[in-house]
């Protein structure tokens, strides 16, 4: 019930005084004769004694309380797990029939005042239930559990009856969850194991390079075949590479099948590992795995010419090797001579030197547009580096060195250091640098500064310039093999030192993209069920962005079939994505017209199917237990679900009343501002139609 209450903050006895003063107000406008009759005269002035006494009343700042009580009816969360393993594992006549029961059980819980709603794995609500609602590619039961805690947190939620196999392969266990609100499985699926053949992984290379051999391992599991004979199989666009014949083992064991095979073509390739099917085996979905492997035709190229043997020659080595990409020469001047012509970034350590050992071999990259890093050390020849060049020129006082450490700088943005990483380079033991002043060009962007003791200087330690004609870098100071060594002493790790020099390199020897139209997908891979989103970028002459162009986009997959495509980038959305593609390898190609000039661009994508509701096909039903005993619910089988019925139905939650107070001043409220125009728009009208004023 609903409670209305007037409240004034003065002494209630100026309620009084209200009164008196209308009293009084009306008595001295209606005390001589009226021109009309009796009866209208009190009238009137009982009108003009409510409005005087009311807006004295007002006055005295009075407040309203209101006290509203609203009803809410319990409600029951129908959770179904309609995942495809539920369809898998479950037979189909009783699967149906237990839907019809729940849709009974549905209506007759409403029909008792109690609101059912249906919530899927994938968050959207059905109307009805039926069976072609179990295509759900994963099983994450903890988000489905925890959105429901999420959407009806402060609601009258009752329960929640999880129609589930109990199992999922995706997010956390459910079983660690905490929920406030009871839960009453109804188990589905078979716990006893069935007789199946699981090829549950593939480990592989993503990229390897033209006519390298690499390794596909398959990871095999069985039950119910011990010491029968399988046969795997290597495939590759239908055709059989490799056959192996294994001896499957006993129950939850691991055995491992590997193919060596050679690249022979460049590009995306797809690989399938396929086991053949056994007599009586249950499913055949988890019998197949995709591989797509990038094959690459060339690395980067990467030449350290070295003035002399150093110890800072072995740890970039040591560096660079990790990374399959870049190919890495190592000249010492005077003991050799490069082996390509053309190098995607080069190294100096020393050089140019002061005894011009190493300037004559380095002088082709000096005067091309080769990206250059140079690492200065006690036989750099400073002078002759400063004019060649674009980065930072060091003013040296008759060849004098000054000891340094790292001091990270917070502004720089090329590429990005965790702040464990930057906290540690400047753990790092000093260098060995040129003393002297120090001027970076414009077009410098500093890394490092070099700190003296306790004072971080403006001077460079270790910078990069980004002039797009040709980039460069230049490490002020010999030493970075001590600090390789001091970090792993410091944490028994090389991330900090490998990740500076990986993306220092990384940055120089990428090649700069000058096309006006680029159209490219946001990943390299897709799962079958996600949207292919591709970016577009179309630039004017002077590289800014522009907008409104019309693009056509043409995908093509293994089986040489052709989509096209067609949509025009805007300033707020740059994006297009296509649905609907399914598992392989597919080619795109986009073209348009930039300001008169026709532009094209291809690349590729691969699309996966996880299979992930075929790894495991036996049902968890006591992790529904432990759901159901944990939240003070009941366990029940599809056979039970009229007890279950019963149970909510004969003694339904009751409804919850929901309290709210409201204080309001008197006089804000808009009817008794009507109220007051009425009796004075009535006392008015009267008094002008008998004749008065």
């Amino acid at each position: 019930m609903d409670k209305f209450q007037v409240l004034i903050s003065s002494s209630p006895w100026f309620i009084l005084l209200c009164l008196v003063v209308g009293a009084v107000y009306a008595a001295a406008l209606y005390q001589k004769k009226p021109l009309w009759g009796q009866n209208l005269n009190w009238a009137l002035a009982a009108c003009r004694f409510i409005v005087v006494s009311v807006l004295c009343f007002l006055l005295l700042s009075p407040f309203v309380r209101q006290v509203k009580n609203s009803y809410e009816k319990p409600t029951i969360v129908l959770a179904v797990d309609n995942s495809q393993s539920v369809a898998l594992t479950s037979d189909s006549v009783q699967l149906n029939s237990l839907l019809t029961k729940l849709e009974r059980m549905r209506q007759e819980m409403q029909e008792k005042n109690v609101n059912v709603d249906v919530q899927l794995l994938d968050e959207s609500e059905a109307t009805t239930l039926r069976s072609g609602i179990f295509q759900n590619t994963s099983t994450n039961l903890s988000q489905m559990l925890n959105n429901i805690n999420s959407n009806y947190q402060n609601r009258n939620l009752a329960g929640v009856v999880l129609v589930s196999d109990g199992i999922y392969n995706q997010g956390t266990s459910p079983e660690y969850q905490r929920y406030n609100f009871p839960i009453y499985p109804v188990a589905l699926g078979d716990t006893v194991a069935k007789k199946d053949i699981n090829l549950k992984v593939l480990h592989y290379n993503k990229i390897t390079y033209l006519e390298n051999k690499f390794p596909v391992v398959a990871e095999i599991h069985s039950t119910g075949y011990s010491g029968k004979l399988a046969t795997v199989l290597l495939k590759q666009n239908g055709k059989v590479l490799e056959k192996k014949s294994i001896s499957l083992k006993g129950e939850n064991t691991v055995q491992e099948v590997t193919f060596v095979h050679e690249a022979k073509n460049k590009g995306m390739q797809h690989y399938v590992v396929e086991i053949d099917m056994l007599e009586g085996e249950f499913t055949g979905q988890n019998n197949g795995r995709d591989a797509y492997i990038d094959i690459i035709d060339g690395k980067e190229k990467i030449l350290l010419l070295a003035l002399a043997p150093h110890p800072d020659i072995k740890a970039i080595k040591s560096i660079l090797e990790k990374n399959e990409n870049y190919q890495l020469d190592i000249v010492v001047a005077g003991n050799g001579t490069p082996k390509e012509t053309k190098y995607d970034l080069v190294i100096l350590h020393q050089i140019p030197d002061n005894y011009n050992t190493g300037t004559a071999v380095a002088r082709k990259y000096l005067e091309g547009n080769t990206p250059i890093w140079y690492i200065l050390g006690n036989q750099s020849n400073v002078n002759q580096y400063n004019s060649v060049n674009n980065l930072v020129k060091i003013g040296t006082r008759m060849g004098q060195t000054d000891q340094v450490t790292p001091a990270f700088n917070k502004n720089f943005t090329i590429f990005r250091f965790t702040p464990e990483q930057a906290t540690l380079l400047q753990k790092l033991p000093p260098v060995s640098v040129p003393f002297g002043e120090y001027k970076a060009t414009a077009n410098t962007e500093v890394i490092l500064y070099q700190k003296v003791g306790a004072l971080v200087t403006n001077k460079p330690l270790l910078a990069v310039n980004t002039d797009k004609t040709k980039k460069s870098a230049v490490m002020a100071g010999e030493g970075l093999w001590e600090w390789w060594l001091e970090e792993y002493n410091l944490t028994e790790k090389h991330e900090a030192v490998d990740d500076l020099v990986n993306k220092l390199v990384q940055y120089l020897s990428a090649k700069e993209d000058k096309r006006k139209l680029r159209v490219y997908p946001i990943a390299d891979e897709f799962l079958a069920t996600e949207k292919v989103v591709f970016e577009a970028e179309t630039y004017n002459d002077i590289y800014e962005r522009i907008y409104d162009i019309p693009i056509r986009l043409q995908i093509t997959d293994e089986a040489n079939k052709v989509n096209n495509y067609s949509f025009t980038n805007s300033e707020s959305n740059s994006r297009f994505e296509v649905s609907s593609l399914s598992k392989g390898i597919y080619t795109y190609k986009a073209t348009a017209q930039v300001q008169g000039k026709s532009e094209t661009v291809t690349g590729e994508f691969r699309v996966k199917d996880l299979q992930l509701e075929a790894l495991t096909t036996t049902a968890d039903h006591n992790l529904l237990r432990k759901l159901a005993e944990a939240t003070n619910g009941k366990f029940y089988l599809p056979t039970e679900v009229d007890q279950l019925t019963a149970s909510l139905t004969q003694n339904p939650p009751p409804d919850v009343i929901q309290t709210s107070e409201e204080l309001l001043e008197l006089i804000h409220l808009k009817w008794l501002f009507f109220l007051l125009l009425a009796l004075l728009t009535l006392e008015w009208g009267t008094r002008k139609y008998q004749g008065a004023y």
